[in-house]
């Protein structure tokens, strides 16, 4: 039996095991499990492994992505660049094992933005400078887009909301949600912007997926903007992590 899983805490839903359970009934694989595997410190990942040798491969959520690094023997170069790592690969090597980092948000969330960009889209607002937005940055830059991060509370290099300007809003025509704002079940929170300046030319993308339009996403709607959610940089991450650990 090979066994794929989940870290983090806490883990109250988890759209991993749903997607690799399905993907293992659909396909008929029978050999292969996928658990949750919800530990509060990272510390714990040692034990976890020694006492799940039938492990071959890990996703990372809240909050280990950065703080389980010195856990790896190695790090590929976009995780190494955006500095946290959301899928381990794990190998055995002469009763050694080997965990191989990897920052699948960066690829789930390029592959899934790519296709909505339009000439108009050089400048970006990020909502929010945890986790989430070291990918979005990460992809932000190799794409040259320019792009301002906004917060709640003041952090070298950003802006607060209250400072962003119309100017600044017209200005940055791609629209990024990296917060849990709207996320249920606190769905009546957003982003605190004039919505009023919002036109046709933005692109709101959000990376809550639960529920599938935040209020967000509807209040760029309604002003015309172009709208996409999480959930197909979700399965663009997964379909990354199944080939990695698979190669």
């Amino acid at each position: 039996m090979k066994t794929y899983g989940l870290i983090g805490y806490p883990l109250s839903h988890s759209f991993s095991k749903k997607y690799f359970t399905e993907k293992f009934q659909n396909e008929g694989i029978t050999d292969h499990q996928y658990e949750l595997f919800p530990i509060a410190d990272i510390k714990m990942l040692p034990d976890l492994l020694s006492e799940n040798p039938s492990l071959c491969g890990l996703n990372v959520t809240i909050p280990h992505k950065v703080n389980v690094l010195c856990y790896l023997n190695e790090v590929d170069e976009a995780a190494e660049k955006i500095g946290a790592v959301n899928c381990i690969s794990i190998k055995n090597f002469e009763g050694e094992t080997y965990l191989k980092g990897y920052n699948t948000d960066a690829y789930g969330f390029e592959e899934s933005l790519k296709p909505l960009l339009k000439p108009q889209h050089t400048k970006a607002l990020v909502f929010g400078d945890g986790g989430a937005a070291k990918a979005v940055k990460y992809v932000l830059e190799k794409l040259n887009i320019e792009y301002q991060v906004v917060v709640r509370t003041a952090v070298p290099g950003a802006i607060l909301y209250s400072e962003i300007t119309p100017e600044i809003l017209t200005s940055h025509q791609l629209l990024i949600n990296t917060t849990p704002l709207g996320m249920s079940p606190n769905i009546d929170t957003f982003p605190e912007i004039d919505y009023s300046l919002v036109g046709s030319g933005h692109l709101a993308y959000d990376l809550v997926y639960n529920p599938l339009e935040t209020a967000f996403l509807a209040k760029a709607a309604e002003r015309g903007a172009a709208v996409e959610n999480g959930l197909e940089m979700l399965y663009k991450q997964a379909e990354k992590a199944w080939a990695i650990w698979n190669k």
